[in-house]
């Protein structure tokens, strides 16, 4: 297609839609555009292209050319302004721009849009918001970065701040804030006065400093609390409780009737009575710590006040979850019916203390698969995993992987040959045994037996900080705690070996 060829096309596309009073559509838009587009180029080749005679000046445009290039750039600046606007409150445009309304048209039926539908305007403080949001974000994950965490996604610009210090975080904090100290440069403060700068904004809840430190130490909690190796989580329930208060556990059984009776034709279904029985009483309590970032933490750029020390509150409150679960097994408390948990009354207490063997594993399995409920029938217990002292996992993997039976002259099959129990090594048994006799334990699948349940307040299973002020503490100081509850919920999914002593 030649230029006249090009310039004729235009033409048409303009003037059928002038003649049918509407403003091009958007297929009539592009394909003018890209008319347009092979215009230019041959425009471009024959300016490149060497002349064959002097060069004659460039021949002005003609009138009918200048006039439709001016009406269809009028026509994109339009188009592209009702587009603008519409997209930014979610109103379609299509309509507006086929009928050819004027922008002024559109505004107006924008305003009517949002009246009509609330829909609030954006302001700049909500965008210098945002932007906050996104600085104090990008700080904080700059900072655990500089500390040795790396967060799963960091904030976009994190990494500008990997090799910040504190003093100069504070100093674009209160730039930021516009705050001054004294009647100089906030780069010429000392460390001493910055931070008592910090202390008057340390409580203001739009400060930026204060906030990033937050956000840092949530995450470094979050970080520590779940690399911490404890074993609970592996032979415990979970549960949650929605207050401090004693909470009766109830259990719903259906008994004293025996199986399902049989209905012949036309007969009747017999009504039967769901009847209650009493558990244990479930209830959180509070456990916490306070610690700070004292003066002298700030002025000597001592980061690890902000990461690896919430951090190991963190973990400690962990291990002290993880504690209290097995010390509920090797202490043996009495529980909900007056009888401690592993006694000859509750049938799960095996008949010889001696270190994990085949015959004692076993003895284990057949105590948990035999025990019945309130009514004296069979519950199909499942016997899901083995809880021993460090050391034993090495005979375990002997006993559960070796299809004969170890030390069988006659290479007896092993019954245990991959036994579906999970191997539960624990330290604190060894710490709590010393140099006595090490119980050991086996659990049950809590789906057909529970056993220990640790409960959580509304489900939080990790620490919370919350920044205080303490009179007479020169520092910034948070506290972190955790509620939670250990109680065991039923004797039947638990079984026990009084062990021997560990060499």
């Amino acid at each position: 297609m030649g230029r006249e060829e090009i310039l004729a096309r235009q033409r048409a596309l303009l003037e059928q839609a002038r003649a049918e009073g509407r403003a091009m559509t958007a297929e009539e838009l592009s394909e003018f555009d890209g008319l347009q587009r092979t215009l230019e180029a041959i425009d471009a080749r024959q300016a490149a292209a060497p002349p064959v005679t002097p060069a004659a000046p460039a021949a002005a445009p003609q009138a009918g050319e200048t006039a439709t290039r001016a009406a269809v750039e009028a026509e994109r600046a339009r188009v592209r302004e009702i587009t603008d606007m519409c997209g930014e409150f979610g109103m379609d445009c299509r309509s507006y721009i086929e009928d050819g309304s004027t922008v002024e048209a559109v505004r107006a039926a924008l305003i009517e849009h949002i009246r009509a539908n609330r829909a609030p305007i954006r302001t700049s403080v909500q965008v210098e918001a945002a932007e906050e949001d996104k600085f104090r974000a990008a700080a904080a994950d700059g900072l655990l970065m500089r500390s040795g965490i790396t967060p799963a996604t960091p904030a976009d610009g994190a990494r500008d701040f990997r090799g910040i210090s504190l003093r100069d975080l504070a100093i674009e904090c209160l730039e930021r804030e516009g705050v001054t100290v004294g009647a100089g440069k906030l780069t010429r403060a000392s460390s001493d006065d910055l931070y008592n700068a910090l202390c008057r904004q340390f409580y203001n809840p739009s400060s930026s400093f204060p906030a990033i430190m937050d956000q840092t130490i949530r995450k470094g909690i979050v970080d520590a609390y779940s690399k911490v190796p404890t074993t609970f989580e592996r032979f415990t329930t979970k549960g949650t409780l929605q207050d401090f208060k004693e909470s009766p556990d109830h259990e719903y059984l259906i008994g004293g009737v025996g199986d399902f009776e049989k209905v012949p034709e036309g007969g009747e279904i017999h009504a039967d009575k769901p009847s209650t029985a009493m558990l244990p009483t479930r209830k959180l309590d509070t456990y916490g710590k306070q610690f700070s970032m004292t003066r002298q933490a700030f002025i000597n750029d001592d980061i690890g006040f902000l990461t690896q020390v919430p951090g190991l509150y963190a973990a400690a409150a962990k291990k002290t979850i993880d504690k209290q679960c097995i010390g509920a097994l090797y202490n043996n408390p009495v529980i909900y019916d007056g009888v401690a948990l592993f006694h000859a009354t509750h049938k799960n207490v095996a008949a010889a203390d001696s270190a994990p063997t085949q015959a004692a594993i076993q003895a284990m399995i057949l105590l948990l698969q035999k025990q019945t409920d309130q009514f004296n029938d069979a519950i199909y217990v499942t016997p899901k995993t083995i809880v021993v002292p460090v050391g034993y996992g090495f005979d375990l993997s002997v006993i559960f992987h070796s299809a004969q039976v170890t030390g069988s002259s006659n290479n007896d099959y092993n019954p245990l040959y991959n036994y579906p129990l999970e191997i539960v090594e624990s330290p604190v048994l060894n710490a709590l045994a010393g140099t006595g006799k090490c119980p050991w334990f086996m659990g049950a699948d809590p789906s057909s037996a529970k056993g220990i349940q640790v409960d959580y307040l509304n489900g939080q299973e990790t620490p919370t900080i919350r920044r205080m002020e303490t009179p007479g503490t020169l520092g910034f100081v948070w506290d972190v705690y955790l509620d939670w509850g250990v109680s065991v919920r039923d004797f039947r999914g638990l079984v026990k070996n009084g062990g021997a002593v560990l060499a």
